[in-house]
């Protein structure tokens, strides 16, 4: 998993990414987690599967979000208060449930198997 942490001049965002990281490696996960600036998101999108955007970025949301649309990633707006995440843990659950959403949205419009039919039940064998 591809995470790139976006603030306004990449400080802060810094300190989030490796908080997730140090998150992920405690619970045995590899992931990577880069900083980025709002400047820097045309060319670190294509290399994200998921971005979260610090909450002072709220009002640019709409412009990351349409950026990332084209390629698939997901956006997530960080609450107020991550930077009070010091181990990173809160921060990487945010990461899993939004990938978690978007695999729960996708299998709502997968094909779906017809309703059991009466006629459908197993054979039953007899021991030989």
């Amino acid at each position: 998993m591809r995470i790139l942490v976006v603030c306004g001049a990449g400080a802060s965002s810094t300190f989030v990414a490796q908080r997730v990281r140090h998150a992920a490696q405690a619970a045995g996960r590899t992931v990577s987690a880069v900083a980025g600036t709002e400047q820097s998101l045309p060319i670190d999108l294509d290399a994200a599967d998921i971005v979260l955007v610090g909450p002072h970025l709220n009002t640019a949301l709409d412009r990351i979000r349409a950026a990332a649309a084209p390629r698939g990633v997901i956006v997530v707006l960080l609450p107020a208060d991550v930077f009070a995440d010091v181990d990173g843990s809160r921060t990487l659950a945010i990461v899993d449930e939004a990938l978690g959403a978007r695999g729960r949205a996708s299998s709502t419009n997968a094909p779906t198997d017809p309703a059991p039919r009466a006629t459908d039940t197993p054979t039953e064998r007899t021991p030989a």
